[in-house]
């Protein structure tokens, strides 16, 4: 069995975590220099947070979000053996494209490159699934 789809897998991990860090490291801050009350964090209800904290916040949830089909196209092309080539290729565009989207999210957060990058992970996405699909009907 070919096992090159857990690389790209293991990249969105570590992406996600690193997003974890940097919001941890925000809120702290947001904290420390009293642009948030510690209190929020308990319950989220009362008061919030500063905008930067809140967009960090914001991009590891939508970490938890369409990445899920990407680690679930990655498992499925493993086991149906439809994990190499091209499969790969798209693995790892979509791990660039949701390092860019992270990048340009937790950064200038300018609207344009940031749908431009999403919407494109997106279209890498659905062309791994029409990959998987493809494979598995043709028996490929």
């Amino acid at each position: 069995m070919n096992l090159d789809l857990v690389y790209p897998m293991a990249a969105m991990v570590l992406l996600t975590f690193l997003v974890l860090v940097k919001m941890f490291r925000a809120r702290v801050r947001a904290v420390k220099t009293g642009e948030a009350d510690a209190s929020y964090y308990k319950t989220y209800q009362e008061g919030g947070e500063p905008r930067e904290a809140a967009q960090v916040s914001r991009h590891l949830i939508n970490l938890f979000e369409s990445p899920t089909l990407f680690y679930a196209a990655c498992i499925a092309g493993m086991v149906t053996g439809q994990n190499a080539g091209v499969l790969i290729v798209l693995a790892w565009a979509y791990v660039a494209l949701r390092i860019i989207h992270a990048y340009i999210h937790t950064g200038s957060n300018k609207l344009q490159p940031r749908v431009g990058a999403y919407f494109t992970s997106w279209l890498v996405l659905l062309g791994m699934w029409g990959v998987l699909v493809f494979g598995v009907a043709t028996g490929q």
